[in-house]
């Protein structure tokens, strides 16, 4: 009983998987592909401990096919290139039978090691799974990309939580022998931060820590213990996203020494250099974005210097570019702006183009009336005339609102110049 309860408590079915019910659900996407008796490569995108590992295992078990295992952080090329010249020789003469190669975390691979796989997927030696928690769209090559289905896990919900503690209480060995009483879960959750393995194991420390057959749960005795037992930064373990949060949080309140801090505390740990660069440039435009344009300028050369110099001296980039968005002025009007234009897409549906801002490239669409109203702005005073660019079920609604800083107010006035009442805001 060494394995850790979030190992202990694994399921090896698709019934007993937690969550993710567009997936695995009863007509979820793997459960039709399971019934078929079809799997393409595929690649999980979600966030730490929603089960990605696990869905694999699953997988191969229920569709009964050998089942190899790589992790990009310890694999290199000659790992791969082994990995698959085993799996050729229980290739099956039916591409459903496949062996299955999981990657964990195949965002590492560098472009030589993802390109080893290609030969594979492409001639159908296996069936690659890879598992990321980062957007395949930056990380894997195209090439590697276009050969595999994209599948995207969400973060557990607070009922998917409690389903895994309240499963892991009455199915495991050890747990079940023990009258355990979730009177409080809120600090359970709060530091799982919907991570489903970290749940378990925080779980297991605190009722190890408690000890005795009768043990009473509650956020006091959560933090108590947790605080406690406090472990070092892993840039593999349970911390990351914990400092990562602590890094970005400390940029986006204008605090250069908690920014600085949190940046050593991932250098020193071994944090990946590009995983942090990357951070960098996302909260250039999230948390910055129109109040200083020149931070996004400033975190893309960072990116791609770091990408290219390595370690030690991208510290040097990484620091500097961190303390010049921490002490930029803050903005989050861009971010707001496409969110509430997703929402309203995603309530009024396909709303129809006005007929003066359609393109009219054949006869008939001109004597239909497509853009025959369109007003040209260059041919008026100042690059500008009046006229309506949302869909008639939309106009005058607002999506982007300039934010409090000197150069969005600069905006708010050359608006309001230009457009009068419709952008007094």
């Amino acid at each position: 009983m060494d394995a850790p309860l979030a190992e202990r408590v694994r399921p090896h079915r698709l019934e007993d998987y937690v969550s993710q019910n567009h997936l695995v659900g009863e007509h979820g996407i793997l459960t039709n592909q399971l019934k078929m008796g079809f799997i393409p490569s595929l690649i999980f995108w979600g966030p730490p401990g929603t089960g990605k590992t696990t869905l694999a295992e699953i997988l191969a078990k229920q569709s009964e096919r050998p089942f190899y295992v790589l992790s990009a952080i310890n694999s290199g090329v000659k790992d791969v290139r082994e990995v698959i010249e085993k799996a050729k020789k229980n290739t099956g003469l039916f591409t459903t039978k496949n062996p299955i190669l999981f990657i964990d975390e195949i965002h590492r691979f560098s472009k030589s090691q993802q390109d080893s796989l290609l030969a594979a997927v492409e001639r159908g030696w296996v069936t690659l799974i890879g598992a990321t928690t980062e957007n395949p769209s930056f990380e894997v090559i195209p090439a590697l990309l276009s050969r595999c289905q994209v599948y995207t896990l969400n973060a557990f919900t607070k009922e998917d939580l409690k389903t895994l503690l309240n499963r892991a209480i009455e199915q495991d060995e050890i747990l079940r022998t023990k009258k355990i009483t979730l009177k409080e879960t809120e600090a359970l959750f709060r530091l799982s931060g919907g991570d489903g393995r970290k749940l378990l194991n925080t779980f297991e420390l605190i009722v190890n820590a408690t000890g005795g057959d009768y043990i009473e749960i509650n956020n006091e005795m959560v933090l108590k213990i947790v605080q406690q037992n406090t472990v070092l930064y892993d840039k593999t373990g349970e911390q990351h996203y914990d400092i990562i949060s602590a890094f970005i949080k400390s940029i986006r309140g204008s605090d250069p020494n908690g920014a600085v801090y949190w940046l050593a505390r991932m250098i020193e740990g071994g944090e990946d250099l590009k995983f942090i660069a990357r951070r960098l440039l996302i909260h250039a435009s999230e948390d910055i974005g129109l109040a200083n344009p020149t931070a996004l300028i400033m975190a893309n050369n960072v990116f791609q210097a770091v990408s290219v110099i390595g370690y030690p001296e991208s510290r040097i980039l990484l620091s500097q570019c961190t303390i010049y968005l921490a002490t930029s002025p803050k903005s989050n009007s861009a971010y707001l702006a496409i969110g509430k234009a997703q929402q309203t897409v995603k309530q009024t549906g396909d709303l129809s183009v006005p007929l003066h801002l359609r393109n009219a490239p054949t006869k008939l669409m001109k004597e239909l009336g497509y853009g025959e109203e369109y007003n040209y702005p260059h041919d008026f005073t100042n690059n500008f005339v009046q006229q309506e660019y949302l869909p008639d079920d939309l106009v005058n609604t607002v999506f982007y609102e300039p934010g409090q800083n000197n150069r969005e107010q600069s905006t708010r006035e050359f608006l309001k110049n230009r457009w009068d009442i419709k952008y007094e805001y």
